[in-house]
């Protein structure tokens, strides 16, 4: 087989499958084909049929990459459309149901997959808030695990179950799932509520102000991402960084100081998810909760 010649994966068609995407690990498309197969029991719970946002490589992480919401020309069939109310103008958005529109993803040089936090049938209510937590200059990544305890212990004490995930970066990711039945705004002011109530009491510790010259030694709660189009990268998602590193869901009691994030990369999780048998979110869906007044 000729290097450039295209292959069929999950039936779709992956041309030149042996391009390189990562050039630090040698990763090529089939391999970032092989390893969302590896993973899609695992990311399709939560990207299938929400609207999403795309960061396309075609030629690489090191190169050009740029967002997509729409659809646009040339989207592979395997993608579907769904126009959002309140959004009519800005175009339809895409979104995939099964392995097949993950490895469509893969032909267009996807390397981050950022669904939204609702799903296409009821894109006016929310299922999940994510609290984004960005360490500054000065900090190392037991902070970060500190403070995604503290978020944990806060939400415990309004009566919320949350998760816990790495993102690929410096960061983590705490998720609260919720009933639908808030809207956007009211799910968007609980979590700048939360964030507020934290900094104010730990102002030394966290700040909720975008600005990265006062995060100097503080953690930025990110509660931003509570909007429909401010999406934050999917569990089980690869990022178009160096490393090949995997946005990855983790159990509380993993969560420790020596933990290394940049350990999950598209090489490794797949064996992870082997050795675990299932997967640490797993409860996830059964989670019945709403946002205390």
């Amino acid at each position: 087989m000729a290097a450039d010649e295209a292959i069929e994966i999950a039936g779709v068609r992956l041309t030149s499958p042996e391009k390189v995407l990562y050039p630090e690990q040698g990763i090529t498309k089939r391999d970032l084909a092989e390893y969302y197969l590896a993973v899609a029991d695992f990311i399709l719970p939560h990207v299938a049929r929400r609207p999403i946002t795309l960061v396309r490589c075609p030629t690489g992480r090191q190169k050009k990459c740029f967002y997509q919401r729409h659809a646009g020309s040339g989207v592979p069939r395997e993608l579907k459309q769904v126009a959002v109310p309140g959004f009519e103008d800005s175009g339809a958005y895409l979104y995939l149901t099964d392995r097949r529109g993950l490895i469509a993803l893969v032909q267009m040089g996807v390397l981050e997959i950022h669904p939204w936090g609702a799903r296409i049938d009821r894109t006016d209510r929310p299922d999940r808030l994510i609290f984004d937590l960005d360490p500054g200059e000065g900090l190392a990544f037991r902070d970060v695990v500190a403070a995604a305890r503290e978020v944990r212990a806060h939400l415990a004490g309004l009566g919320l179950e949350s998760f816990v995930k790495t993102t690929g970066g410096k960061g983590l990711h705490v998720l609260v799932p919720i009933e639908r039945r808030h809207a956007w705004p009211e799910a968007k002011a609980f979590a700048r509520r939360v964030a507020t109530d934290l900094a104010e009491g730990a102002p030394g510790k966290y700040l909720m102000r975008i600005s990265k010259a006062e995060r100097q030694g503080r953690i930025f709660i990110d509660y931003l991402r509570n909007d429909p189009t401010s999406t934050a990268v999917a569990p089980y998602s690869t990022r178009s960084r160096a490393g090949a590193p995997v946005a990855t869901p983790l159990a509380w009691a993993e969560l420790d100081e020596d933990l290394d994030p940049a350990a999950f990369t598209i090489r490794t999780v797949p064996a992870r998810m082997d050795r675990l048998g299932a997967d640490p979110w797993r409860d996830i869906a059964a989670v019945r909760q709403r946002l205390p007044k």
